[in-house]
């Protein structure tokens, strides 16, 4: 009775497994025949828009389906993964990753339909538009959810080539152009990285299926081929490009050029691109110890600048921009640390953030036009200063030793807290430099506030770590050596360093070489050199603005 019962529930289990599969299959398709149908329908925009933002709908709610399915599965199932099966959606991986980003980008994607539906009425080429946005989306579905390489290189192109038309949307602007132009150029040279580590990855393991190159290399003892280590630096600098890190992080930037809902979509789904490529061959990624401090390097460096350009931003959009820089940045040190669950937390959160903030861009005007006291640096008494550090402390240490969480058994683990320590300092001190200690209410109140940022913090991380280890378990790294511990001190000083400026940037502005620095932070020269170099590449003349459309009215205000 016990054996019939067990086969009863693997048969349920594979019958659960396959609509799983199969929905997930067919998310991309609303998108991808609204987008095909829009072709020979330019003269009805309104059709086409409608069409859209339909498809959007459905796909988000064929996403939450599929999500509630899986997760009523995973439970039923004692959380074991469940397998894709071999009808409809054998193209497709089925796994925690690819149900939650699936989830996430059929989210944004409506958002940044129905916001688009309002947005582009009247634009003389607004049909054309929402085609290219749906063909996105579409694509950018279809990658997520792709079971073997070959599937995943197609759409990743796919992907780009349907985002490129929207940010060159407005022809008659010369910077729109040479910024789609700029993305263009490094696309390109991510695409070619990436070919040729799927090239190396396939001939050395003989199988293209994610699912079977994730088990070989798990169960693989030792060094690895120089041909996986070679793919797995040229997966870095596939993930690197395709993160607008630095130095090529100027299009990121410059896309504000493009109408606001590309903003929104890019910055809030595209761009995360590379870091679902590293999600998905995470355990190549994290065989070796050097491919983790690569990315902890490159991460560090272009937080560093792109936290910088920001404070030294005057445009909003072009900080939001630069916010996004520096948070791309963060979460490759995060994979470079080990913590791919806390990467795949900080994209989620972040892609919602980052959409709303984009699409409410606009509204920030009616705060500027109320008059506002300027004031310089506000420094805290050391009591308070004690204060702050206290509570920050107190909160990290007890929802820490709560959550039975190691303190400092898991140094990377022990790195992210000392973060979320510093980012909760900072709190508190904003708090207490806009209002005066009144009473033991308002310091509970802080106290409350820090502790539940802890919890929210390190336990949705737990959460997402519990996630990604029935996708993979963790990878145990050898010793780094002095180099690992050096960057992983780096990490921290980075951040107070980042915390000093940000409360003292008047006071360094009024020195010469603090104005020197902060000029050439504003200019950005660096992206001035890959400027040049795509200006040459495409030669001197970037548009001819006498026949391409004007640009769209709201652009002005936003």
């Amino acid at each position: 009775m016990h054996c019939g019962e067990r086969r009863e529930e693997l048969r349920a289990m594979m019958e659960l497994s396959k609509v799983i599969s199969d929905i997930l299959e067919i998310l991309p398709w609303p998108f991808v025949f609204a987008g095909l149908i829009a072709m020979g329908a330019y003269r009805n925009p309104g059709v086409i828009k409608k069409m859209v933002l339909g498809a959007s709908v459905v796909t988000l709610l064929l996403a939450g389906l599929d999500a509630v399915l899986y997760f009523v599965g995973w439970s039923t199932a004692h959380h074991a993964p469940l397998g894709s099966s071999r009808g409809l959606g054998a193209w497709v991986d089925v796994n925690v990753l690819t149900i939650l980003m699936s989830l996430l980008v059929s989210f944004v994607g409506l958002v940044v339909t129905r916001y688009a539906y309002t947005y582009m009425r009247g634009d003389v080429h607004e049909g054309r538009f929402h085609q290219w946005l749906s063909l996105t989306l579409g694509s950018f579905l279809w990658m997520i959810a792709a079971s073997n390489l070959w599937t995943f290189f197609i759409f990743w192109i796919a992907a780009s080539l349907s985002l490129h038309p929207l940010l060159a949307f407005y022809r008659g602007r010369p910077a729109a152009v040479l910024t789609a132009r700029k993305k263009y150029f490094v696309d390109r040279l991510a695409d070619g990285s990436l070919l040729v580590a799927f090239i190396l990855i396939a001939r050395t393991l003989h199988t293209a299926q994610f699912a079977v190159i994730g088990s070989t290399l798990m169960n693989f003892s030792g060094p690895l081929p120089f041909a996986l280590q070679l793919a797995g630096g040229l997966l870095i600098v596939s993930a690197v490009l395709k993160s607008a890190q630095f130095p090529f992080h100027g299009w990121l930037i410059q896309v504000m050029e493009a109408p606001t809902p590309v903003s929104a979509v890019l910055h809030a789904g595209i761009i995360y691109t590379g870091v679902l490529l590293l999600l998905r061959l995470e355990p190549l990624v994290a065989q070796e110890t050097w491919t983790g401090d690569v990315l902890i390097g490159i991460g560090l460096l272009s937080m560093i600048s792109g936290s910088l350009m920001m404070m030294a931003a005057s445009n909003i959009k072009a900080s939001l921009a630069y916010s996004t820089h520096a948070q791309m940045s963060f979460v490759l040190i995060e994979c470079g640390l080990g913590l791919y669950s806390l990467a795949l937390l900080h994209i989620m959160s972040h892609a919602v953030y980052k959409a709303h903030a984009f699409l409410s861009s606009g509204s920030v005007v009616e705060q500027f036009r109320a008059p506002k006291l300027q004031r310089g640096p506000v420094f805290l008494s050391a009591s308070r200063m004690l204060m702050s550090v206290g509570v920050a402390l107190g909160s990290v240490v007890g929802v820490s030793v709560a959550m039975g969480l190691p303190l400092f058994a898991h140094v990377p683990l022990l790195v992210m807290e000392t973060i979320l320590l510093i980012a909760l300092i900072q709190m508190v001190m904003l708090a207490l430099t806009e209002r005066a200690v009144e009473g033991i209410q308002f310091v509970g109140l802080i106290m409350g506030l820090s502790v539940g940022v802890s919890l929210a913090f390190l336990g949705l991380g737990s959460v997402f770590n519990g996630f990604l280890a029935t996708l993979w378990p963790p990878v145990a790294h050898a010793n780094g050596g002095v180099l690992q511990y050096v960057l992983w001190g780096l990490i921290i000083v980075s951040f107070v360093g980042l915390l000093f400026v940000q409360y003292n940037l008047p006071r360094i502005r009024r020195h010469p070489w603090g104005l020197a620095i902060y000029l050439h932070l504003y200019t950005d020269y660096v992206d001035m050199i890959v400027t040049r170099w795509v200006r040459q590449l495409w030669g001197c003349k970037i548009v001819q603005a006498s026949v391409l459309p004007a640009a769209h009215p709201s652009e002005v205000l936003s």
